[in-house]
């Protein structure tokens, strides 16, 4: 194994490898264009030698092997050409994807799956999650579904402190080798393998389609019935016996086939969607099965591929090459065979033992593949920014003190850094933060929220620093009415913030990012409600920021004095524009912009 090391920073590193995969790419165009022309030529030149052996009794026909033999090799050596060819193309486009990550132009090119997280979750939509540009998009490097799901469930669900170290220590290990990341997208040729979990651990663990004693009768009798119509079917041909006997096993075995042709057929069916993909999948497993770890998260990752003396990546083979018999089958022209074979029949009950044998497994090993793929996305991510740190995790809180916290999915030349300290201890428990329209508000909860999943998941955050506790995340920040629902946006976040207090009455203490709290509603109410519900959330335990236009809200810091703070985002006007610093300060905004900015766009006001 060759193992990355880091004596460069992660751009020169990406661009050097694309210039040798050009390299390499140019110089393996240039054999398969040139084995191309020199097959071309000597099937040419067997042409001519055929046609002169035919009309000279000079030219013996056995001349002809030469060029045939010349012939075959050139294609062989042509195929293994452009398998190279493809390989390198294909270092050329992973090495690029990782550029554009860190040249900020990754958007729209990644995984963007948007159906991980439900519509009702407290932060996934809030803080980007998922969709175009976001955080999973960024992150995922799975080949797999398995990796998809267990990287989304990660960040979906804030893990505990042992859970975090576990997987912290396993990226680490795997953070500096870029060569098993490059190997891992490059297997299969490439070809992501989507095949559902839940879909495959179903029917591995669905109960037998066929009794034991059904099994052995089936068996038998299609290794009768087919050695009975073949023999048959040979004395019809050589005259020795008329047709009736090769009817009468027909018959037989069309009966055998069709007594049991429903489970036959759904045992067949449930493979339709995933058989493509398996041997990408295999590939994938056996590449984990022989990493030398020393990380114990790693260690029992790929024990858990193996189930006794059976592998995992042995057994989907297996499989995978059971179902390309199945394939044969089904071929045009070898079907007339593998009817007189029963070979449908016999590959199916083949089928059937193995999902016996090894079906209870495929939840644990798709599990210890998607685990491992997550923690691989998670290592490129930290091997792609070094300057990253690792959050410090403590067990008492709630507290949580970010220095100099920045936006990951924001390039770092436009990322405005802020620091926020949240808890008993550190001033505050919730910051009320003012400011006008475009100041950073909602770009500063999303990045506290962010970072928290980042640090909760087992991965760096964009930070100088930030020391934590066990929390949990709610946010009100994009929030939605619904037609097809019948939901106004202010039903929404009520709704949301009746969900947030529960969270905050639960075992962990509640980190609540709250954006334009209320402010579907008049002014009475929003303050009034705004008010009692930073209260209910505070004496709940829980920590956070408000963000806010109405000034009154800014009020509750004077009645909650030393529990809770005020702070602001400030701009000023300069030659008819306005100009945002995106720094967030202490105290309350004494002015706002509303006015400036309508009039800024040409509106008379």
């Amino acid at each position: 194994m060759l193992t990355s090391t880091r004596t460069d920073n992660p751009h020169d590193i990406y661009r050097n490898r694309i210039r040798k995969a050009h390299l390499r790419l140019a110089r393996l165009t240039r054999r398969f264009e040139q084995l191309a022309n020199l097959r071309l030529a000597v099937a040419l030149a067997g042409i001519v030698l055929a046609v002169v052996a035919l009309s000279s009794p000079a030219v013996a026909a056995t001349w002809l092997y030469i060029p045939v033999a010349i012939f075959l090799g050139l294609v062989i050596a042509h195929a293994r050409s452009e398998r190279g060819r493809r390989r390198a193309a294909l270092q050329v486009e992973f090495y690029e994807r990782g550029l554009s990550r860190l040249e900020n132009t990754w958007q729209g090119t990644g995984i963007a799956s948007a159906d991980f997280a439900a519509e009702d979750h407290p932060f996934a939509a809030d803080l980007d999650l998922f969709g175009p540009a976001s955080l999973f998009e960024l992150l995922c490097t799975a080949r797999t579904r398995a990796g998809e799901d267990v990287l989304a469930r990660w960040l979906l669900q804030p893990a505990g402190h042992d859970e975090i170290a576990s997987r912290r220590e396993a990226i680490q290990h795997l953070q500096p080798d870029l060569d098993l990341r490059e190997e891992l997208a490059l297997l299969g040729g490439g070809v992501r393998a989507r095949v559902d979990p839940a879909l495959l651990t179903n029917w591995g663990e669905a109960p037998p389609s066929f009794s034991k004693l059904t099994t052995l009768l089936l068996r038998v009798g299609a290794f009768i019935g087919s050695a009975g119509l073949i023999t048959s079917f040979v004395l019809w041909i050589l005259q020795i016996w008329g047709p009736l006997l090769f009817w009468l096993f027909l018959l037989a075995l069309w009966g055998l086939f069709s007594l049991r042709g429903y489970r036959i057929q759904r045992t067949i069916m449930a493979l339709e969607e995933p058989r493509r993909e398996l041997g990408v999948l295999a590939a994938v497993l056996r590449r984990l099965e022989t990493y030398p770890v020393t990380a114990p998260r790693l260690i029992e990752l790929r024990e858990s591929l193996r189930a006794g003396n059976l592998s995992a990546s042995r057994a989907i083979q297996r499989l995978d090459r059971l179902i390309q018999w199945l394939d044969a089958g089904r071929n045009m022209l070898f079907a007339p065979l593998a009817w007189f074979l029963m070979l449908p029949l016999h590959v199916t009950l083949a089928i059937e033992a193995w999902r016996l044998r090894a079906g209870p497994s495929i939840r644990r090993w798709l599990e210890a593949l998607g685990e491992y793929e997550a923690l691989c996305a998670l290592a490129s991510y930290a091997w792609e920014h070094p300057d990253d740190p690792w959050p410090e995790l403590i067990t008492s809180g709630p507290v949580y003190e970010g220095d100099d916290l920045g936006h990951p999915l924001l390039p770092e030349s436009d990322c405005i850094r802020n620091s926020v300290s949240l808890g008993p201890g550190a001033g505050a428990r919730a910051w009320v933060v003012s400011g006008s329209n475009m100041s950073g508000k909602s770009t500063l909860l999303r990045t506290v929220g962010i970072n928290a999943v980042l640090a909760f998941a087992g991965a760096p955050v964009r930070a100088r620093s930030l020391r934590l506790s066990p929390l949990a995340i709610g946010a009100t920040i994009r929030l939605e009415d619904s037609l097809q629902a019948g939901r106004s946006r202010f039903y929404t976040e009520i709704s949301r913030l009746k969900q947030l207090l529960e969270i905050a009455r639960g075992d962990r203490p509640l980190l609540f990012l709250l954006d334009e709290i209320l402010h579907g509603t008049n002014s009475h109410d929003r303050e009034v409600g705004s008010a009692a519900i930073v209260r209910s959330l505070v004496a709940a335990g829980a920590i956070g920021l408000v963000t806010t236009h109405d000034l009154a809200l800014t009020g509750v810091a004077e009645e909650m004095s030393g529990e809770v703070v005020n702070m602001h985002f400030c701009d000023e006007l300069r030659g008819g524009e306005l100009v945002f610093d995106y720094r967030v300060r202490p105290g309350i905004l004494e002015r706002g912009n509303a006015l400036d900015l309508m009039r800024s766009v040409g509106l008379d006001v």
